[in-house]
């Protein structure tokens, strides 16, 4: 038997608040409401965000922590109509590719729920010319840092050999610590969104064209594009998340 296409979706039976919940917003929102409430909203409406307000975003971002308190982040904020336009042809081919990987056909997941969030993401992709700001989270490359040969030996001589060679092999570390160190922020960014009333959601699609996102964004060598986040005001409605039950998911001292 042929398995379906696309990712594999859990079973999400628990909301986050009674529906009924009253949405709060603004500095004195509790924190929890605002997590609870902050879903990925698509659908945004082509009135402009302040600058200021996008920057007060950007300042909630470099409040999260990253890996040895190098701050090696930077953010680039797209208001510009002209080159959002120029970006919305990229938006389109990158949920085109998204589409042709099985993103239409979800196993396992309630088919009226995948629905609504595909809807969502066609209309996101039809519109992504009036998306008000766009954000892009950037970091450094380990890699630029780089290590000289004799660096290398003098690492060599102090780990041993069994030990570089294993540090060798872990590839990913260098990604990984990147990752790390931007992806906080990007929470922060978005939690500021909903307290501020806004809509936001987290995308890593530019990774189906890499490269060109990099050129069209003006992205220097030696810097990555970890996350780009569609901000504007909601289309829609804030409300309760559905996620898995917490005892499917805890596991206490071990797996």
């Amino acid at each position: 038997m042929t398995e379906s296409a696309g990712p594999q979706r859990a079973e999400a039976t628990e909301l986050s608040v009674d529906p009924g919940t009253e949405m709060l917003f603004g500095a004195d929102a509790p924190l929890t409401h605002v997590m609870a409430t902050m879903r990925a909203m698509r659908r945004l409406k082509p009135d402009p965000v302040p600058r200021e307000l996008l920057t007060e975003l950007v300042r909630a971002a470099t409040w999260a922590p990253s890996g040895s308190d190098a701050q090696h982040y930077g953010f680039i904020v797209v208001d510009d109509p002209d080159l959002m336009s120029e970006l919305a042809v990229l938006w389109q081919d990158c949920f085109d590719i998204y589409k042709e990987l099985g993103g239409t056909v979800v196993p396992g997941a309630d088919s009226d729920r995948h629905q609504r969030m595909y809807a969502a993401l066609e209309h996101q992709a039809d519109h992504f010319a009036q998306t008000p700001a766009l954000i892009a989270a950037v970091y450094k490359k380990s890699s630029a840092e780089g290590f000289s040969p004799k660096a290398t030996i003098e690492l060599g001589r102090r780990l041993g050999r069994k030990r570089l060679a294993a540090l060798a092999k872990a590839t990913t570390a260098g990604p990984l610590g990147e990752a790390s160190s931007i992806y906080p922020a990007c929470q922060n960014l978005l939690l500021a969104a909903r307290a501020n009333g806004l809509a936001a959601t987290l995308t890593i699609w530019h990774l189906f064209r890499t490269s060109d996102w990099h050129a069209a964004l003006g992205v220097p060598k030696g810097q990555a594009i970890y996350a780009l986040i569609p901000v504007g005001w909601p289309a829609g409605n804030f409300g309760p998340v559905r996620r898995r039950p917490v005892d499917d998911i805890l596991h206490w001292n071990k797996w």
